[in-house]
């Protein structure tokens, strides 16, 4: 990722608009902002959220509340809590999203 033409700015995330993503099971709710081609978001998951997608867009995650597991299409999975982060390619490994207890992440893509 570069970062240019970006001039310094805070974001009240209070202020910005929610968005709603059903998964199979449950939902996500998205507060984004976008920056040029940079998409920022804090992205919050119900209990029992499963994704509805394989996603292969590069993410730079960190979990700020619950715990999210992340499985690859390879069948790895993988759990984050608070205080972790994960970080992959555009087109890399495919990847979903699912949370038994809920979660809150910080996302920049």
């Amino acid at each position: 990722m570069e970062i240019t033409n970006i001039p310094f700015g805070i974001t009240d995330w209070s202020l910005i608009e929610v968005t709603e993503h059903k998964g199979i099971t449950g939902k996500a709710f998205w507060k984004s902002q976008n920056f040029g081609a940079i998409r920022v978001r804090i992205v919050e998951y119900t209990p029992g959220y499963f994704a509805d997608h394989w996603c292969s867009k590069g993410h730079i995650l960190l979990c700020l509340e619950g715990e999210l597991n992340t499985e690859l299409d390879d069948g790895r999975t993988f759990l984050l809590k608070p205080g972790m982060s994960y970080q992959v390619a555009d087109n890399s490994e495919k990847h979903r999203s699912a949370t038994r207890t809920g979660a809150k992440l910080f996302i920049v893509d």
